[in-house]
């Protein structure tokens, strides 16, 4: 495949190939009782498709740090700053095709995948980053539309469990106990995103990087039976008590602030930004 760009298109082949056969087990994942609604697929693309999309991340230091007590990874969505196969492989996941099938294994309606890639893109994990148990926020970037699903995909060749990053999930919310799920390579997990979709990426303990191609999809219709807004709120781990509460008290600082005021006060910058 050396010299050899995949388009879109081509990317979404595979992908709606893998999904169409792992369908009714990915449904029946999704829909198990008791749990954020959660499933996943190995082996989502050719093999060497799946290296030459991890070969051309670029550094991290080219990349946006986000570094604080709830958070450290980098991240961006300018995908025009790097190589074209990162946008490729980022845009097949919006292709209709894949949409029509994710809807159909999740059963959420009117999904639509986000071309300004809010908090999408590319991002990359060195040893130490981390992310702790949040939600995502509510809503896209002009709180129109509702998230509703994370469509991660991990592309870190011979990655392993002992090497941390796992993707966690709190079914009994940030107090209870995570349930890990491996952010093996070439694996694609969709997640729920609502009001207790609680998740966090353990500590990432290898000398290698983390790396995730991401997209969230949205919808008009809320998820929930009500209507809600929140910012992105995070927790501390159980252990974490002053942290918590720190953390507790800034979710609901900022979510009131944006409730209220919205987009005069802020906007996230991690968006594609195309000239």
């Amino acid at each position: 495949m050396e010299g050899h760009l995949p388009q879109r298109d081509e990317i979404a082949h595979h992908i709606v190939a893998r999904l169409h056969s792992e369908f009714e087990s990915m449904r029946d994942q999704f829909s198990s009782p008791g749990l954020v609604p959660t499933c996943r697929v190995d082996d989502l693309l050719p093999q060497a498709l799946a290296c030459q999309i991890h070969e051309n991340f670029p550094a991290v230091g080219r990349m946006m740090f986000k570094n604080s007590m709830k958070e450290r990874k980098y991240v961006t969505a300018q995908m025009s700053d790097y190589s074209p196969i990162l946008e490729e492989a980022v845009f097949a996941f919006q292709d209709p095709r894949v949409v029509d099938l994710v809807s159909g294994i999740t059963g959420l309606r009117e999904i639509e995948p986000d071309a300004d890639l809010y908090a999408g893109g590319i991002s990359a994990m060195p040893k130490g980053n981390y992310l702790k148990p949040h939600l995502d926020n509510s809503h896209d970037k002009d709180r129109k539309r509702y998230r509703v699903l994370n469509l991660l995909y991990y592309v870190t060749p011979g990655w392993r469990e002992d090497y941390g990053g796992s993707l966690e999930l709190w079914d009994q919310g940030p107090k209870g106990k995570p349930r890990p799920v491996p952010s093996l390579f070439n694996r694609l997990v969709l997640m729920v995103t609502n009001k207790s979709s609680w998740h966090s990426v353990s500590e990432v303990l290898h000398d290698r990087s983390r790396c995730c191609v991401s997209n969230y999809y949205f919808s008009p219709v809320p998820p929930e039976e009500n209507d809600y807004f929140h910012a992105t709120s995070f927790r501390g781990r159980p252990e974490e008590k002053v942290t918590d509460w720190i953390m507790t008290a800034d979710n609901a600082l900022r979510t009131a602030v944006l409730k209220t005021l919205g987009s005069k006060v802020y906007r996230n910058p991690h968006v594609y930004k195309r000239v």
